[in-house]
C-alpha cells in the first residue's frame, strides 16, 4: 500500500473538527431546523473530509446533508468545498426516467389514443413498387427459397416430408389431409365471435382514425376469412397477434400520425473571396467632428 493511499484514508484532524463550519454551510443551503444531528465524517482524500447531517425535511426522508471541507497543505484554516443533499440507504427516490418510446408497453393504448409511427419504422416497409423483382423478404425470393430448402433438409431427418410439388404436398399445404374440417356454421360462428371482440362496433374502432384494411401492420390471411379478417402485427396495439376485422381500427394505425423527419439546417455560407471595407475615421462630409488635436476638449460625440 502506497503512502498516498494511507494518507487519503486517514481523516485530517482539523477537517474532522470543523463540524460547526459544515453545519453552518448546510443550514445556509437549506434553512435552520432542517439540518439534523451530525452522523459521520468520512475522509475523501488528503485533507478532504465530508460531514454528514440528518435531513429533517418530511419530503426527503432518508436523505443526508453532505458538506465537504478541506484545507491547503501546512495551512490551519479549513475552507468549504461543497454542500449537497444526498440519498441514504433507505431514501425515498423517484423512479428512473424512461423516454415515452421505451415506457410504452403493449396494451397501454385506449380508445381515441394515437400512436405515431416513425417514417423509418423497421416494422414497416414500402408496398408494391411496380417492379417484377420480389423484395428480399418475399416468399418467392431466391434467398427465401434457399432457406426453405435448407429447412426441408433439416426436417427430413426427423419426419417423412412429401416431395415438393407432388399432389400429397399440395394437399397437405392446403389442409386437405385432415379427417374433418370446419363447417360453414362453425366458420360463421367464429367470424361473429371475432367481430364482436375486434370489430367495427367496439369502442376502440369507433374512436380510431382509420380502419385496419389500410393499415401497414395488418397481416393478410388466406381462405374465405381473408376477405373480412386479418392479423394485427402492431406490438403496441390492443389486438397484437389477434385476428381482427378489416373494419376494426385503433390509434396505432400505421398512417394515422406519421412523425415527420426533423428538418436539417441549411449549411453555412462563408464568403472567403470578397472583403468589406470599413473606414477607420468618419468622412469629412459626414457631419461628424474630426478631432485631430489630442488636447482638444471632449464634445461628447465623434
Amino acid at each position: 500500500m502506497s503512502a498516498a493511499t494511507t494518507r487519503s484514508r486517514t481523516p485530517d484532524r482539523l477537517c474532522v473538527e470543523a463540524v460547526a463550519l459544515a453545519r453552518a454551510a448546510a443550514e445556509e443551503a437549506a434553512h435552520p431546523g432542517v439540518v439534523g444531528e451530525h452522523t459521520a465524517a468520512v475522509a475523501e482524500g488528503d485533507r478532504v473530509v465530508t460531514h454528514f447531517f440528518e435531513c429533517k425535511d418530511p419530503g426527503y426522508r432518508g436523505w443526508r446533508w453532505a458538506v465537504t471541507v478541506t484545507r491547503a497543505a501546512r495551512a490551519k484554516n479549513v475552507t468549504l468545498d461543497e454542500t449537497v443533499l444526498l440519498p441514504g440507504d433507505d431514501a425515498l427516490l423517484a423512479p428512473e426516467w424512461v423516454p415515452w418510446s421505451e415506457r410504452l408497453r403493449p396494451g397501454d393504448m385506449g380508445p381515441g389514443d394515437l400512436l405515431p409511427t416513425d417514417a423509418e419504422d423497421l416494422r414497416l416497409e414500402a408496398g408494391w413498387s411496380g417492379e417484377d423483382a420480389p423484395p428480399p423478404n418475399s416468399v418467392v425470393s431466391t434467398e427465401m427459397a434457399e432457406l426453405v430448402e435448407a429447412e426441408d433438409a433439416d426436417v427430413t431427418d426427423r419426419a417423412v416430408v412429401p416431395v415438393r410439388g407432388s399432389i400429397t404436398s399440395v394437399a397437405e399445404e392446403l389442409g386437405m389431409r385432415r379427417a374433418r374440417v370446419l363447417s360453414r356454421y362453425g366458420l360463421h360462428s367464429a367470424a361473429d365471435r371475432w367481430d364482436e371482440s375486434f370489430g367495427a362496433k367496439t369502442p376502440m374502432a369507433q374512436a380510431a382514425p382509420a380502419s385496419c384494411v389500410s393499415c401497414g401492420f395488418l397481416v393478410a390471411i388466406g381462405g374465405s376469412l381473408g376477405q373480412a379478417f386479418g392479423i394485427c402485427a402492431n406490438e403496441f396495439g390492443p389486438a397484437d397477434g389477434r385476428l381482427v376485422s378489416l373494419s376494426y381500427g385503433c390509434g396505432g394505425h400505421s398512417e394515422a400520425a406519421v412523425m415527420p423527419k426533423p428538418p436539417r439546417p441549411a449549411p453555412p455560407v462563408l464568403d472567403s473571396v470578397g472583403s468589406d471595407e470599413f473606414q477607420l475615421r468618419p468622412a469629412p462630409d459626414s457631419g461628424s467632428v474630426l478631432i485631430t488635436d489630442p488636447l482638444a476638449p471632449d464634445l461628447g460625440h465623434s
